[in-house]
């Protein structure tokens, strides 16, 4: 097993742009679209997992953050706590977290390879019982027993496996990971309420001496630098409500107004990792990437899409497609092996569902007639609009072409980067109790084929 090393970056200008514009965005809903543009140059570093050798995730800026363990055991507890929206909203959620740490959402990253014997623990800190279900991975034990619904003495079904008693009760689950893949581990016990209340992770499963694979195929390598996770999910603050005031909910009739990626809404969607101002929100949604390029760069990154809530989530990024690999966990291959990957421009990820998805960008310098599959005369700088007296220019979509600006307009890109938007195409949930520029929304970032300046 090996440990990536965390590669940190200076941050750019944006981070600043960043810090004050997300304060803003937190006073008034009217000032999101600045918001909008002024995240979108955050960024302190590149993705990285971790592979084995430790139960506690190295604190990373970008990307999916392993929580991985030499034994691969880990021990969660449910507890409840709050998270806030880029409206200023306070919303009281429950979750899992790290025994060792404190309430956040959505729970840790669980890294496993595929075949590995895998035991969590789950301590139960809520004021009811709750358990957690692994969707994809068979012959679950609870507590040494198959772990199987559990009925009341009338035989109604009050949870789907075994769970951890309320207050402070626990359970221990045991299982060996299945195929590679990502998976959903979620509540099974009064499944729409605890899920939407926030009971919910990732578990990733890696071919066995190929972390770098997203299956057991060759085609599926990616950058381990470029890995990411979008857990979706959706909020009713109306149910949390009556939850944090002891009140009955109806699951059945919630309406939800706040779209999350990674328990985070856009502008948020954009920042660091473990941002100071996001305590129990530890995990961001900017993709951050460099053209491919055979020698430098010749393997795409890596999106693993799931989807935790209620309704289907049509995830849509702007400027590119991806090549959909695996679906649940199985490898879109046919019965004689045949490579079944397809690539797709809105991937429409069902409740309860997972995709790995490779994306990469191919650099095509728009300016040369000779090279440009898609002719486009780039309009003079005075024919443009600008919006003043800062802007984010690349000038070139295909990237490496930093144009020149009139001298009355300050360009805050670091080095002639270009941005795009991807968010769900289901419009509604790309925003914040219906204002616009939020929600399931996020950027990705690709760099010049050259990178930006380190220092």
């Amino acid at each position: 097993m090996r440990t990536l090393t965390t590669h940190l970056r200076r941050p750019d200008r944006g981070l600043t742009s960043l810090l004050s514009t997300r304060l803003t965005a937190r006073l008034a809903q009217r000032r999101y679209a600045a918001a909008l543009l002024a995240g979108t140059l955050a960024t302190v570093g590149l993705a990285v997992g971790t592979f084995g050798a430790h139960a506690e995730a190295a604190p990373t800026s970008e990307g999916l953050e392993c929580l991985s363990d030499a034994h691969n055991t880990f021990s969660l507890t449910a507890r409840d706590g709050y998270v806030s929206t880029p409206d200023g909203n306070s919303i009281y959620m429950w979750g899992y977290g790290p025994s060792s740490g404190s309430f956040q959402l959505p729970g840790p990253v669980l890294c496993v390879p595929s075949g590995a014997h895998v035991r969590v623990i789950l301590h139960n800190a809520l004021s009811e019982a709750t358990s957690i279900v692994f969707p994809g991975q068979s012959a679950v034990t609870a507590d040494g027993k198959p772990a199987q619904p559990q009925l009341t003495d009338t035989g109604a079904m009050m949870s789907l496996v075994q769970p951890a008693d309320a207050t402070d009760g626990s359970v221990t689950y045991e299982f060996t990971a299945g195929s590679p893949g990502t998976y959903l581990y979620e509540s099974g016990t009064d499944v729409a309420k605890q899920v939407q209340m926030g009971l919910y992770g990732a578990l990733v499963v890696r071919p066995a001496g190929h972390p770098d694979q997203a299956n057991d195929r060759t085609d599926s390598r990616f950058s381990p630098d470029h890995e990411y996770v979008f857990l979706l999910s959706e909020v009713d603050p109306d149910l949390h409500l009556a939850v944090e005031r002891g009140e009955a909910v109806d699951a059945a009739h919630s309406t939800a107004r706040y779209f999350m990626i990674n328990g985070r809404s856009m502008p948020d969607t954009l920042a660091p990792n473990h941002a100071s101002w996001l305590p129990t929100q530890p995990y961001g949604a900017m993709v951050h990437i460099k053209p491919y390029d055979a020698q430098t760069n010749p393997y795409p990154a890596l999106i693993r899409y799931l989807n935790a809530g209620s309704v289907n989530y049509p995830f849509h990024p702007h400027g590119s497609d991806e090549r959909v690999v695996t679906q649940d966990g199985s490898a879109l291959v046919g019965s004689g092996g045949q490579d079944l990957s397809y690539l797709k421009y809105d991937l429409d990820v069902e409740p309860g569902q997972s995709l790995d998805a490779l994306m990469d960008w191919r650099d095509v310098e728009q300016w040369d007639p000779a090279t440009n599959p898609i002719p486009t005369q780039l309009p003079a700088i005075q024919d443009q609009l600008l919006v003043g007296p800062d802007t984010w220019f690349s000038e070139s979509g295909y990237l490496g072409k930093k144009g020149s600006l009139p001298p009355n307009i300050t360009a805050n890109n670091e080095c002639g980067e270009y941005y795009h938007v991807a968010h769900s195409h289901a419009l509604q949930q790309a925003t914040n109790y219906g204002a616009t520029f939020g929600g399931m929304m996020t950027v990705f970032r690709i760099d010049p084929p050259a990178g930006c300046p380190t220092s």
